[in-house]
């Protein structure tokens, strides 16, 4: 059952973000959150909403391909694609305390421009 509500956790926090909710994210980072990826260090959750979040930018096609949770572990596969045709593929690994995200580790995938891997 926790890998369920878990992958809910997840999904919601994908949503808020390609919704640009960020007071649905906020509720769903823990207080002490950590986000790191190939451009970030360990960054606290206030730099986290400065760099990362959706300022308004141009929206995004972003999809879930697979969410795999493992006690308090969960990795994420997902497809983005913008309108003018480039896309991503990213996976991120997610752990968790309770059912608030502590961390997120980025790993971006390659893009491709028009299916041209740029």
């Amino acid at each position: 059952m926790q890998d369920n509500k878990l992958t809910q956790v997840v999904r919601a926090y994908f949503g808020a973000y390609e919704s640009e909710n960020r007071a649905v994210a906020e509720a769903l980072l823990a207080d002490d959150f950590r986000f790191t990826s190939p451009n970030d260090d360990s960054i606290d959750k206030a730099t986290y909403f400065e760099r990362c979040w959706p300022h308004g930018e141009p929206s995004r096609d972003q999809r879930i391909e697979s969410i795999v949770v493992e006690g308090q572990k969960a990795y994420v596969t997902y497809l983005c694609a913008d309108a003018g045709g480039k896309s991503f593929r990213n996976t991120e690994f997610l752990t968790f305390s309770g059912e608030r995200i502590a961390s997120v580790n980025v790993y971006f995938g390659p893009a491709y421009q028009d299916g041209v891997f740029v």
